[in-house]
């Protein structure tokens, strides 16, 4: 279903509309400003950096930053080499961090040597204690066989890893012509980014997308009637396909400003849309949330906003929505997984506020949408509850390394079954109704369940667990470990809490435990995950938002 459209690729696009518009601000950070032009000379030097430390098409480059300008010519670079992006979450830790480098097949990893309170290195020196004994860019590390390079923004005290300034000033000889790669090297078709989410096997899967979600992208923006004077204020985090698709690949589709920030704060976000009189905001529920109940939102001007992308569609995020419509601006929503590669539903900005509200809108151009029995695998009719499956050109190539989970998730006629319930409604809107499968969703975050029982596992007083979501009017949903301990010995949240620190990704590490002698199981001895879940609510006295 991709020949319907002119293809490109992320760098090409950003190549053309740097001469459509080469005076237009592409990036502002903080109190730095670059054009389109600007920003292409940047990316050239990082791809000259890159390709100068040995990077060719195919190598995995993984960036582990906070939303930053490097991230964003890092991305553009690698894709213009023909390398695949491998962005990495920024919560995550050692326990993720040891998975991903090593199964992603990572060459080179760019990263920061704190954020926040964190540590990087640190993390890193714990995953390989050897990592000391190399020189820069020539590593040879058992727990990640192909890492070669490790560059770090900021104040690089690992030895084996190379400064940003000086990756890219080792670089300056080189002069490599602006589209340094044959054409085929980075071509429409090839994989040039895999993001990392949750599944049901326990551990993280590489979702391996090729630059065809550009035309995604451009028909979000006509629905959303984006131009190149709009001004994008993006806070959602780069690694995530919502802040990467709404944030640099649609202000290169459309030539429009880009204000990046490194994180969320509401009063923040709120001084930053008086200032750069921005245009468009996104987010999830807790974004919106935040944003109406900030106590400086009255004294803010907010009139400059024309429209926000707000991802609701579940019973709780309604009421923020409607509140949404008057104390900020009117808002679209959308539904999609990383997996569809992007929103692959948006309502229109004239849709109905019902619409746009309570339902997660309507397709996008070539996605077919269907909802069936998982059970039997019949479709159900219009109004009723049912998995929802998506089938459309810009659907994942697969899981990276996985064969049997792609094969699982895309049936044979190429429908991807999503694990959501979903209801599609005559008119062909759709309503995100919540999960079949037992994944959390705590404030926009994917949350396997079994990788969080996996490593709970593994403390000495714990027999068996189970994690649940339970409600949070904040967060949508958090996790809650349900345990049984092997002896009589006490554990409380704060030995969880400690026991997870920099080994788990903080919005993995459960809010609650409780304590069981038994779980509830079915016949076959299978835990009854949903009464599980009806427990623990009951027992924490929480109401469902």
């Amino acid at each position: 279903m991709s020949h319907w459209f002119n293809k490109t690729t992320f760098h090409n696009l950003l190549y053309d509309t740097s001469g459509k518009f080469p005076k237009n601000i592409a990036l502002i950070s903080g109190d730095r400003t670059w054009t389109f032009s600007e920003l292409v000379e940047q990316v050239e030097k990082t791809a000259n950096a890159l390709t100068n430390i040995g990077v060719v098409p195919g190598d995995k480059v993984a960036i582990w930053m906070p939303n930053s300008p490097e991230w964003v010519f890092s991305f553009f670079a690698i894709s213009s080499i023909g390398a695949i992006v491998v962005p990495i979450n920024t919560r995550f830790r050692r326990h993720d961090i040891e998975y991903i480098l090593k199964q992603s097949d990572t060459k080179i990893l760019l990263t920061v040597d704190h954020f926040g309170p964190v540590d990087y290195l640190n993390i890193l020196r714990d995953c390989c204690p050897e990592i000391e004994e190399f020189k820069p860019n020539e590593l040879n590390l058992v727990a990640f066989p192909e890492l070669k390079s490790i560059i770090v923004s900021g104040n690089s005290q690992l030895y084996s890893s190379t400064p940003w300034e000086t990756f890219i000033r080792d670089s300056e000889t080189t002069n490599l012509p602006k589209k340094h790669v044959a054409p085929d090297s980075a071509a429409p078709n090839q994989t040039v980014l895999m993001m990392y989410t949750s599944g049901t096997t326990g551990f993280p899967k590489g979702v391996m997308h090729n630059h065809n979600i550009l035309r995604t992208i451009t028909d979000a923006a006509n629905r959303m009637g984006y131009t190149n004077r709009d001004v994008i204020l993006m806070y959602l985090p780069l690694f995530h396909c919502f802040g990467l698709y709404e944030g640099p690949l649609m202000s290169i589709t459309t030539g429009c400003t880009m204000v990046l920030m490194e994180r969320f704060e509401s009063s923040n976000v709120l001084h930053l849309i008086e200032k750069y009189r921005a245009t468009v905001i996104n987010g999830f529920d807790t974004h919106f949330h935040d944003l109406i109940n900030d106590k400086t939102l009255k004294q803010t001007t907010t009139s400059s906003l024309r429209t926000a992308l707000f991802a609701a569609g579940m019973e709780a995020t309604e009421p923020i929505a409607r509140q949404a419509q008057t104390l900020l601006c009117p808002t679209v929503t959308a539904w999609g997984m990383t997996e569809v590669g992007v929103g692959a539903t948006r309502s229109f900005l004239d849709s109905p506020i019902d619409i746009r509200c309570k339902s997660s809108g309507y397709p996008l151009p070539g996605y077919e949408f269907k909802t069936i029995d998982p059970d039997t695998g019949i479709q159900t009719p219009y109004e009723q509850p049912g998995e929802l499956c998506i089938r459309g050109y810009a659907l994942m190539q697969g899981y990276y390394k996985k064969p049997k989970e792609t094969q699982d998730a895309i049936d044979s006629k190429g429908w991807f079954h999503s694990g959501d319930v979903a209801v599609i409604s005559s008119d062909t809107s759709i309503r995100f109704l919540g999960r079949y499968k037992d994944q959390l969703k705590v404030g926009g975050e994917n949350v396997d369940p079994i990788e969080v029982e996996a490593y709970l596992q593994t403390h000495q007083l714990i027999d068996k667990v189970q994690v649940v979501g339970v409600p949070d009017t904040r967060l949508n949903e958090v996790p809650c470990a349900c345990v049984v301990l092997k002896t009589e010995n006490s554990i409380d949240i704060t030995d969880i809490s400690e026991y997870c620190v920099n080994q788990l990704a903080s919005f993995k590490i459960p809010k609650y435990l409780l304590i069981f002698q038994e779980f509830p199981m079915t016949a076959s001895g299978k835990v009854q995950k949903f009464k599980l879940r009806e427990l623990a609510t009951e027992q924490l006295g929480i109401i469902s938002p």
